[in-house]
């Protein structure tokens, strides 16, 4: 996947996982958030035994959203704002 996508792919993940859990982390910090997410989110994936971000496609959009929403979590628990 060049950079590109994954400027976009990160940018609409991160943007949805900030609204899911609440928050309004701004375009930088989406991207920011989807990319580590996926990587988070294909980690996840393949320590249960499954595969992780494949590409552009809708499972990969998922595990990338898994991956996002844990980032969050993980974030606010840490900054003690869970």
């Amino acid at each position: 996947m060049g950079i590109i996508l994954w400027i976009i792919f990160g940018a609409l993940v991160g943007w949805i996982a900030s609204a899911i859990m609440g928050r309004n982390e701004g375009v930088v910090m989406n991207i920011v958030i989807g990319i580590v997410g996926a990587i988070i989110g294909g980690w996840i994936m393949s320590a249960i035994g499954s595969t992780g971000v494949t590409g552009f496609n809708l499972y990969s959009f998922l595990v990338a959203l898994l991956g996002a929403v844990v980032l969050i979590f993980i974030v606010r628990a840490i900054r003690g704002m869970a």
